[in-house]
């Protein structure tokens, strides 16, 4: 049987163990993973196993400024319990930690890392909360901002956590003008952080949309081309007050937007702020959830 790079990368995944062991492993097995590991195992390389391959879809998205740096991670564990943990939540802070410190360039990276305070890897410290805590545990993602301002914003505990980062000039404190735009960010995850960043791609896509519901519509069908595409241009503000974050209404003053919000706060705090990058982590999201049925898993256990 052939052995793929993957296969390599998800037995190492599995149990922690280095490339060359894992390929040594598959290679001995004829690329049977259970047999890899068990095989890992015997020659007293791996101390886990076959926990990597179960979904892990819950878990906490968790955000900071460590040390002058903003990081966001999002580390996945199999129930909503564990995300709870405190060793897990620990392990969860010790990882943003890394990343701060090590500055890795992805998450491969990442795994290689020293995990902060400790002589093992950041793999290998995972596979060791896999084996304290007996889920899997997969750390998913992660973003970092050097320059500027960032503020760190988690919400309900960890299910989302957002980093925002800013320009500010004046010397002002632009914590609190930060985790209002943070908290509009997880309450209404925005597409865009602004109008200039919607592509043209889009753009065309929205006004095809919209001159096809037109042509459907008895009442707008009949008018000139012209007047039509000055509706376009109207419902394209529409779009972009429901999809760009700067150009949404603010949510705790529906009087303005978020960007009038933004420099009204800096002008009357005698500075300037402009909003450089924002990041929003939501633990779980777009991985398939793990579905439990309880008499079915009884059943198995019960032998029937």
């Amino acid at each position: 049987m052939a052995i793929t790079a993957q296969d390599v990368k998800t037995l190492r995944e599995m149990t922690g163990v280095g490339m060359m062991d894992c390929k040594k492993a598959l290679a001995a097995t004829n690329g049977d993973m259970d047999k890899a590991v068990e095989w890992l195992r015997e020659k007293g390389l791996a101390a886990s196993a076959k926990k990597a391959g179960r979904i892990a879809a819950e878990g906490m998205a968790y955000s900071a400024v460590i040390d002058g740096v903003g990081v966001v991670v999002e580390i996945n564990a199999e129930t909503d319990f564990v995300g709870k943990n405190e060793k897990f939540v620990d392990f969860v802070k010790g990882v943003a930690a890394t990343v701060a410190a090590c500055n890795p360039s992805d998450l491969d990276a990442l795994m290689e890392c020293k995990y902060n305070g400790s002589d093992l890897t950041v793999l290998q410290q995972q596979q060791e909360m896999v084996l304290v805590i007996g889920e899997n545990i997969k750390v998913r993602r992660f973003a970092r901002f050097t320059d500027g301002v960032s503020v760190p914003y988690i919400h309900a505990g960890g299910k989302i956590g957002v980093l925002v980062n800013l320009e500010v000039t004046g010397g002002i404190d632009a914590t609190e003008i930060g985790k209002d735009i943070a908290m509009q960010i997880a309450a209404l995850n925005p597409r865009f952080l602004d109008k200039s960043q919607v592509t043209q791609d889009v753009l065309d896509e929205e006004k095809k949309i919209m001159l096809v519901q037109m042509s459907n519509d008895p009442k707008m069908a009949g008018k000139p081309d012209q007047v039509k595409e000055k509706i376009v241009l109207g419902k394209l503000n529409k779009f972009y007050s429901e999809n760009c974050l700067l150009q949404q209404e603010f949510v705790k003053d529906s009087s303005m937007t978020v960007e009038q919000y933004m420099n009204a706060s800096a002008k009357t705090l005698g500075g300037t702020v402009a909003l450089k990058d924002a990041v929003r982590f939501e633990k779980g999201e777009g991985l398939e959830k793990k579905q439990e049925n309880f008499a079915e898993e009884i059943a198995k256990q019960l032998g029937k």
